[in-house]
């Protein structure tokens, strides 16, 4: 579930929850059309990607596994150590920077940026024009959204999910390619939408998922918070789960561009 908008650094600093570095993996997958379809975009030589805010490595380790080089900046020593340990994580070919987007040390240059929802909480205006920098002359900057669509309690589950977000103006139809995209710094190249893709996901592990938002994340709620919070998705999804297993459906749009500067100001 993306959020809605930045509400500063302690949400921010929900990231560095050893907690919610381990709930990521109870996110919804990429499927093998994202890679395809990254991959595709690369024209220049040598094939090296940077991924900014990987987390822990869902867009970088598949990557790794198709590409010349792929750096992976995380701000969190939590989840680039998740990540380390993931299936994929320890790559000849994968560096782990960990750092801020705004300051790490980059390498490059880069055929390919990635980003996904975690782009939200970068800035634009310091992050862009170094990564640009840092770009081979064709290369582009890709934004990834990833999640699961048209689930039939999703009504419902915004309506828990507002009562207990840490965000104070969530919203369920936030979009970081449209903010992105309003920041003048990035022009829009193209889109891809991928096939959706059935995802089978037991009713506990769904719950985590949600943890692993910022808004959202344990080390934020007291102990009967949380309590009730899985309660109450527990019970709004039951009649949809079969021995415990909920149906989802993933869809990834994709959207490339053109960082729309040359220099760091």
């Amino acid at each position: 579930m993306t959020c809605g908008a930045t509400e500063g650094p302690d949400l921010a600093a929900s990231f560095l929850h050893p907690g919610v570095a381990r709930a990521y993996k109870h996110r919804p997958p990429y499927s093998p059309e994202v890679f395809e379809v990254l991959a595709g975009l690369i024209t220049d030589q040598p094939r090296t990607v940077l991924d900014l805010g990987a987390g822990e490595g869902a867009l970088a380790r598949p990557l790794a596994g198709l590409l010349d080089q792929v750096d992976a900046v995380e701000i969190s020593p939590a989840m680039v150590a998740v990540g380390r340990r993931r299936p994929g994580g320890d790559q000849p070919n994968l560096q782990w920077i960990q750092g801020a987007a705004e300051s790490a040390q980059l390498g490059g240059p880069y055929a390919l940026v990635t980003a996904g929802a975690s782009l939200h909480w970068m800035s634009f205006q310091q992050t862009l024009p170094r990564v640009r920098n840092a770009m081979t002359k064709r290369a582009y900057f890709t934004v990834v959204e990833n999640d699961a669509r048209d689930e039939p309690w999703r009504s419902g589950l915004l309506d828990v999910i507002r009562l207990h977000s840490r965000q104070q103006a969530y919203s369920g139809d936030f979009s970081v390619v449209n903010t992105l995209a309003a920041s003048g710094l990035w022009t829009e190249a193209g889109r891809y939408r991928t096939a959706a893709v059935a995802f089978r996901q037991r009713v506990a592990d769904y719950i985590e998922g949600l943890h692993s938002t910022s808004s959202l994340a344990r080390e934020l709620m007291p102990a009967e918070e949380a309590t009730a919070f899985d309660a109450a998705i527990a019970d709004l999804v039951a009649p949809y789960a079969e021995d415990g297993v909920l149906e989802l459906t993933v869809v990834a749009d994709l959207a490339w561009g053109l960082i729309t500067i040359s220099e760091a100001t």
